[in-house]
């Protein structure tokens, strides 16, 4: 029987933590020296969570499956969730871990980043029930490398998922060690939909521009997506490259930007929109999440992000 566009719903299965968001910084901090920020907020954190809060927001039905610990920080995290409309249900609380905590210390042209894995790292397989994803329409995962207990079981996870008749998504974020090992190809089989920023994609495919690394990335999951910052997005699908440029916006914080914009183009590709019209909307989610601290207090939802759009049409 054919799935309608608008039957099930998003999972998320991945990291939750606090960021300590100091926004205004004049420039970098360097060892040895202070500086000061022009203000200060704790917000809720981790590109799963971000992702899971801008779904929700823009009317997509939420599983939202992690770990916190037993703390303030880990209440913190819940009570924000479900002000954004995302269930805790499937939010464990570990014991004997403390919640983790990224520390951003942004300027308007890029941020710095410091986290305490706490939670993130312990949180596994076994904490897991797929069950929660029958009847479910797509799946979202991130934050690869950060996940050091969920990570060798991302390929299990994503086959059960198509097997189950979940479409899938996967932002891998950043490796440290910039080394991207085979490991993850097992992922990339799996997956339907790739986002990676400018560095990501370059790192990952070997190459040197934007467009040998787009071309690369269409030859291994069936869409793939480069986050361009303010210059936008590019993406490729059934061998098709299509580009949208950037929204001009006061940005205040960066933080969460490329989840948002990850948000954005996953709810318009589930309602089976164009190609152009998904990295439209990323786009919009992503500028629009910077003009506020924090990943998700800018996040649009679907009457605003709409409003977003025929303003900048005009």
């Amino acid at each position: 029987m054919k799935r309608s566009l608008n039957s099930g719903g998003v999972v998320v299965i991945g990291e939750l933590n606090v960021d300590m968001v100091a926004t205004g910084l004049a420039g970098p901090p360097r060892l040895g020296a202070e500086i000061t920020a022009a203000d200060f907020e704790l917000t809720l954190g981790s590109a799963s969570a971000i992702f899971a809060c801008g779904v929700a927001k823009l009317g997509n039905k939420v599983t939202f499956i992690s770990q916190v610990g037993r703390d303030d920080f880990g209440e913190f995290c819940l009570n924000a969730l479900r002000a954004a409309g995302v269930p805790t249900d499937n939010v464990a609380p570990g014991a004997g871990v403390k919640t983790g905590v990224t520390i951003s210390l942004s300027t308007r042209r890029d941020r710095a980043l410091v986290t305490y894995p706490g939670a993130i790292a312990s949180f596994n397989y076994g904490q897991v029930k797929m069950a929660q994803l029958k009847g479910e329409r797509h799946l979202h995962m991130t934050s690869y490398f950060l996940q050091e207990g969920l990570r060798p079981s991302f390929p299990q996870i994503f086959r059960q998922a198509k097997r189950m008749g979940l479409t899938t998504s996967f932002d891998p974020n950043s490796d440290p060690e910039r080394e991207w090992g085979r490991a993850i190809n097992e992922v990339l089989a799996q997956t339907d939909v790739l986002f990676l920023n400018e560095t990501e994609a370059r790192q990952l495919t070997r190459t040197r521009g934007v467009q040998s690394a787009i071309k690369i990335l269409g030859q291994a999951v069936p869409c793939a997506v480069i986050k361009l910052g303010p210059r936008g997005a590019v993406a490729i699908k059934d061998g098709e490259v299509v580009s949208a440029p950037g929204f001009k916006v006061e940005a205040l914080d960066t933080t969460g930007a490329g989840d948002c914009f990850a948000a954005g183009f996953v709810s318009t590709y589930l309602r089976g929109r164009s190609l152009a019209e998904c990295l439209r909307a990323g786009n919009a989610c992503g500028a629009l999440s910077t003009l506020k601290a924090g990943g998700t207090a800018g996040q649009p939802d679907s009457r605003s992000l709409k409003s977003f759009l025929k303003a900048q049409e005009r």
